[in-house]
């Protein structure tokens, strides 16, 4: 039965989301509902080209949605508060709703010691605003080589632009 306008059934479609994260082929197989020779099932989904489709379709959709999280996770690392944490660190016995609703996103680490001694890890700002400063000048240096490919191609051309776009 297909129900997508892709024309994959709800199933093969969760076979696609599992693949495309990595889950490999028996496992998104199993995740995705096929329980009876989970990897036979998978093998013969991927030898679909419309399956195959999806897969490179929903892994360009994560990749492009990661470039744009990982600045900003780093961005968070880099200048977020540690109050939530330190709160942590003088609560008596905090319930698990309490400590859900903490923002406790630069933790790295927390020790609880035999004594009762809490301790707590942050994850290192400095090494966050240098993978910031590194994503910059990478961004950076892919917009300068194409400005230095647009030059050159007009350079090239003498200047004139209908030649330009015949190079590209």
């Amino acid at each position: 039965m297909n129900n997508n306008k892709n024309g994959l059934s709800r199933r093969e479609k969760l076979f696609c989301v599992y693949y495309s994260n990595a889950c490999g082929t028996e496992q998104s197989a199993i995740y995705a509902g096929y329980t009876k020779n989970p990897y036979e099932k998978g093998c013969q989904l991927l030898s679909r080209s419309e399956i195959v489709k999806e897969i490179e379709k929903l892994s360009k959709a994560r990749t492009s949605a990661f470039k744009s999280v990982v600045p900003a996770g780093f961005e968070k690392l880099a200048f977020s508060k540690i109050t939530d944490a330190v709160s942590l660190l003088y609560m008596d016995s905090p319930s698990k709703k309490t400590i859900e609703n903490l923002d406790l996103f630069n933790v790295s680490e927390i020790k609880k010691g035999k004594d009762g001694a809490m301790e707590i890890k942050f994850f290192d700002r400095a090494k966050a605003l240098t993978m910031l400063l590194q994503l910059k000048d990478e961004k950076d240096s892919q917009s300068s080589l194409f400005d230095a490919l647009n030059f050159g191609a007009m350079n090239l051309s003498d200047g004139d632009e209908n030649d330009v776009q015949d190079i590209f």
